[in-house]
């Protein structure tokens, strides 16, 4: 899983929508559903054709996912697969590679929400070279005739209350569905994406109008200066937001319909 071949519009687009959804989801079963859906792609190529063929409509393709997936995923899941089947992809295969990359980052995301996000990081590294140092360890988790079942039942009767919880999901995914990769290129793939997202910060926020350019710009110097990081905005327009706007930052909301809040954060925005 790496950003070759895919088109940095197509996955930013993917990236935005899933930002926008999280809020407020459950981020590890986000994860565990988006990996899901990517595993029912690779195993189905007739889908996974449909889904990414550019020939079809992007609304065409985003209601057979609806069909497809509703009520068997949850809705955070749905919506970003939803995006990533309507955006244009080189290859049949990037759809699926975008839901994994989005997979991690929830992980991350639901890692970072428990303060465990350094562990996930540092684990990851570790039982890489515990592997590479560990000849039957590798044998058997390289095994092809071992079933993906056996090794995650294996890998989670292991690690369990050893690591942190999203440490076992990753390296359960990337041991039982290497989608291609050797173990050591899973786990270096999925702990780049962690360390990125220790680095990151996304804000969504609600208005009722666009925000300008300069607007954006200066809320995003004032979240800057507030969190001591650069921070990621992902603009959504809803009607239904009665004058001013929302921030969230993780699970903290900064609402203008605060009276404290709201005359800060205008006097910070008109410069």
């Amino acid at each position: 899983m790496t950003m070759m071949g895919l088109s940095r519009a197509s996955l930013a687009s993917v990236e935005e929508r899933f930002n926008v959804v999280a809020a407020g989801a459950d981020l590890t079963a986000l994860s565990e559903d988006l990996f899901a859906v990517a595993g029912l792609l690779d195993r189905e190529h007739g889908l996974r054709r449909a889904l990414s063929d550019p020939s079809r409509p992007a609304e065409q393709k985003a209601q057979t996912a609806r069909v497809l997936l509703e009520g068997k995923i949850g809705e955070a899941a749905l919506e970003t697969t939803i995006a990533a089947v309507a955006a244009k992809w080189t290859r049949a295969g990037d759809v699926a590679d975008a839901l994994e990359r989005v997979a991690v980052i929830a992980a991350a995301a639901a890692a970072e929400a428990a303060r465990q996000i350094d562990d996930v990081e540092d684990e990851l590294f570790r039982f890489g070279r515990i592997v590479a140092s560990n000849a039957e360890l590798r044998r058997f988790l390289g095994d092809a005739a071992v079933t993906a079942e056996r090794k995650a039942e294996f890998l989670r009767s292991l690690l369990g209350g050893k690591v942190a919880p999203v440490t076992s999901l990753l390296v359960v995914q990337a041991v039982a569905h290497p989608r291609g990769r050797s173990l050591e290129t899973g786990l270096a793939d999925f702990g780049h994406l962690v360390a990125a997202q220790r680095q990151r910060l996304v804000a969504v926020v609600r208005s009722a109008v666009a925000l300008s350019d300069g607007q954006k710009q200066r809320l995003a110097a004032l979240l800057r200066d507030s969190y001591g990081r650069d921070v990621h905005l992902n603009v959504e327009v809803d009607p239904r937001v009665i004058g001013g706007f929302s921030v969230r930052v993780g699970d903290e909301v900064i609402d203008t319909t605060i009276a404290a809040r709201i005359e800060e954060v205008r006097r910070r925005l008109a410069g």
